[in-house]
């Protein structure tokens, strides 16, 4: 893999999850953009830096060595490549501040560099926490490959920061410069809510949450055919969302017990918040976490999942492949995973491959639900 060399540091990265003979890598033209733009405009010793949405680390450990560096982001995988990439080019853990970004941010900062998000409700409440947050004669600059880069994100910007102004494209990315200005202070729109009658229940949902405004319909098609009679066994919902595949099955299965798993720290946070809405006090397990790795193996009787096909702006099915082999290893013997998933992925082929046997319980014309048993 080639090294992301700037003016400030030649960097060893890697992506997260390891993945063997990946064919992409750990930074874009859009970070080289960012380090050499902020290089040009010049950076004071200990200056007090804000990185957002830095992917693995490029941004942050770049300027590790140049300035006191924070980071803030959604992406547990992102937070791992962080400090593994850290510690792969001989830093130390602390040289990087990581704070979720499900937790407000403290400044003042100097410099603020953002990836825009491929949620941009991600972005406009990072931007809301951000007013209040800069030092006087504050730089910001935000960029990103063009073809990820939408016109509504400069409308944030503007409305939030100060006046933005758009840079030449260079590789096919670009950089949004922002002259920090008076803006009046923000009330963030964010928790968004929603109702469902079947369960009856409110779901909350942080800016990151995928389809915060409404339930999305894969998971609608999996919500009746949840597994009923469970007892107290022991279920994971894998990429948990906000929760609702959990809850769901908790208020028809009283007695088993639930662990709540994303990668998404704003996932997480909504989870475990509408859990305590709906089920008080009830013991559970809500975490950010890289799936299922690391749960004991043969710990699980039933895995809830509905998969994502997408890892940020790359599409594919590694991460529901990945998915699918974690589940298989913390089943006991005879456990299920039950998943809903696109008829086109063509998921019945791959779970076959990992499980004893793959029964289809439910299709719809887009969606099928599927109950492999390892």
């Amino acid at each position: 893999m080639p090294l992301l060399d700037t003016p400030f540091a030649q960097l060893d990265l890697v992506r997260q999850p390891p993945r063997r003979d990946d064919p992409l890598q750990a930074f874009d033209a859009a970070d080289e953009y960012l380090l050499n733009a902020t290089h040009e405009a010049g950076i004071a010793n200990h200056a007090r830096v804000l990185v957002l949405n830095d992917t693995f680390g490029a941004l942050s450990i770049s300027l590790a060595q140049h300035a006191v560096v924070s980071s803030s982001g959604d992406s547990y995988l992102g937070a791992l490549g962080l400090r593994d990439n850290l510690k792969r080019n001989g830093l130390p853990e602390d040289s990087v501040r990581f704070s979720p970004a499900s937790e407000h941010i403290v400044g003042p900062f100097d410099t603020v560099l953002i990836r825009i998000p491929k949620t941009l409700a991600l972005l406009e409440e990072q931007l809301i926490r951000l007013q209040g947050q800069l030092a006087p004669g504050a730089k910001v600059i935000a960029g990103g490959m063009i073809k990820h880069l939408p016109r509504a994100a400069g409308e944030l910007l503007e409305r939030y920061i100060g006046d933005v102004h758009a840079s030449l494209a260079v590789k096919k990315a670009r950089l949004l410069h922002v002259t920090v200005g008076e803006r009046p202070p923000a009330v963030s729109p964010y928790p968004s809510r929603y109702r469902l009658e079947h369960p009856a229940i409110e779901l909350l949902n942080h800016a990151n949450v995928f389809c915060r405004e409404g339930l999305d319909i894969g998971t609608r098609a999996f919500l009746p055919h949840l597994p009923g009679g469970l007892g107290n066994a022991r279920v994971a919902d894998l990429g948990c969302g906000n929760g609702v595949l959990a809850i769901a099955s908790a208020l028809a299965n009283p007695d088993a017990q639930y662990t709540l798993v994303d990668e998404s720290y704003m996932a997480v946070q909504s989870a475990a918040e509408n859990w305590r809405a709906t089920l008080g006090e009830r013991p559970v397990t809500v975490r950010a976490a890289d799936g299922l790795a690391g749960q004991p193996e043969n710990a699980l009787d039933v895995v809830l999942c509905n998969p994502p096909f997408h890892q940020q702006q790359v599409v594919g099915d590694f991460i529901a492949w990945r998915m699918f082999q974690q589940a298989r290893d913390a089943l006991v013997a005879g456990g299920s995973l039950w998943i809903v998933g696109n008829r086109h992925l063509g998921y019945h082929a791959k779970l076959k491959k990992l499980f004893r046997g793959v029964e289809q319980i439910a299709a719809t014309p887009k969606f099928v639900v599927l109950k492999a048993r390892k």
